[in-house]
């Protein structure tokens, strides 16, 4: 190898070139006093010793300073070359870490330019989904994603979907619309394509992309937690309202425990049109004074905007009115301040105590 070679390879390890000249003096020396090293290298007594002291610290050289004169002596290459790699092997999962955090922040937007990549974006959400799916599909799609849908729905995700363009979807769609979501409606105008999964990514997407091949526009992949429950607003808000219902799911079997809390309001709600009047355990807190709550209670009333009639007041409300032993309370989902308690985990069973007393009368009755 070169000495330009060996200077610039040196360099990249942070040595500066009068580091560089100091430290290829030394090993060419092997042991040597300041004042030899200084005249080899072309600089100051006072300089090399400085530059030994920083060559030292990073395992370079070895200054004997217990000794007079001082001398400097260079480590064995092999000794240097493990010190460096030790270094670099210690800074390597911090830099891991820190790219892969860049990394993460440039992939929370993905533009897609194919119908194909859609599909399979949506289909991948989907099998990802842990707790909610809103999505509008158009019909001619919904085939190629049913499968995806219907899997969901068996894991107990709460499932919002509208299907657009299609006068009888039961009709136009394969295998109709058994087990695709909790809760259908139909637009029979186009739509855009849109999905989120559990408020935190999900696919926008023009018609114009899914319909035509020759399209310049474009789809949009995000993973963003800030964004998502914004599209979740205005697919409720805007998209929803407008939409048909066509289908619901019967209720889930009890007892049955969710995190998300739309998914207990429409449990609930198909209970209570049901004659029910299901229990329900709520971990949370209150709203006013951020106190740790549990409450145990009867489900009385809901407010929401999933299946008709509706009820709710704005678009995203969704909350149960709860009768406890003590007093009746409101109780809200995930950033909830208009009711009393914002739940964290709720567990929805049987009112077995009403059971229990319809019985009674029927035994006295007889």
């Amino acid at each position: 190898m070169d000495d330009r070679t060996l200077n610039d390879l040196l360099r990249r390890f942070g040595l500066s070139d009068k580091e560089v000249d100091t430290y290829l003096s030394l090993l060419a020396h092997g042991e040597a006093k300041a004042s030899t090293v200084a005249d080899a290298a072309g600089v100051s007594k006072r300089y090399v010793y400085s530059v030994s002291e920083s060559l030292a610290e990073r395992g370079f050289v070895e200054v004997n300073d217990h000794v007079v004169p001082t001398t400097i002596r260079a480590n064995p290459p092999d000794e240097v070359i493990n010190r460096l790699r030790s270094d670099v092997d210690a800074i390597r999962p911090g830099l891991e870490e820190r790219f892969s955090r860049v990394e993460r922040q440039t992939e929370q937007f993905e533009v897609i330019k194919s119908r194909v990549t859609v599909i399979k974006r949506v289909r991948s959400l989907l099998a990802d989904a842990d707790s909610e799916v809103t999505l509008s599909v158009a019909a001619d799609h919904l085939p190629e994603i049913r499968d995806a849908l219907v899997d969901a729905v068996d894991r107990g995700v709460l499932v919002l979907l509208i299907v657009s363009g299609a006068d009888d979807v039961s009709d136009d769609v394969d295998g109709g619309l058994d087990g695709v979501a909790s809760v259908v409606r139909t637009w029979r105008e186009a739509m855009p394509t849109l999905l989120t999964v559990d408020s935190a990514a999900g696919v926008v997407a023009p018609p114009e992309l899914l319909r035509r091949s020759d399209t310049d526009r474009q789809a949009i992949h995000f993973s963003q937690e800030q964004l998502a429950p914004v599209i979740v607003g205005s697919f409720l808000g805007n998209y929803w309202p407008a939409a048909a219902e066509v289908a619901t799911a019967p209720p889930t079997s009890l007892p049955v425990e969710y995190a998300n809390f739309r998914h207990t309001v429409l449990q609930a709600t198909l209970r209570l049109r049901a004659g029910e009047t299901p229990r329900v355990t709520v971990g949370g807190r209150r709203t006013e004074s951020d106190e740790a709550v549990e409450l145990v209670g009867r489900v009385v009333e809901s407010k929401q905007g999933m299946v008709e009639p509706t009820n709710n007041e704005f678009p995203v409300q969704h909350s149960l009115v709860v009768e406890t032993d003590d007093d009746t309370v409101t109780v809200g989902g995930q950033g909830a301040f208009v009711e009393d308690v914002e739940a964290d985990l709720v567990r929805i069973e049987a009112d077995e105590s009403g059971d229990a007393a319809e019985s009674d009368g029927t035994a006295d009755a007889e």
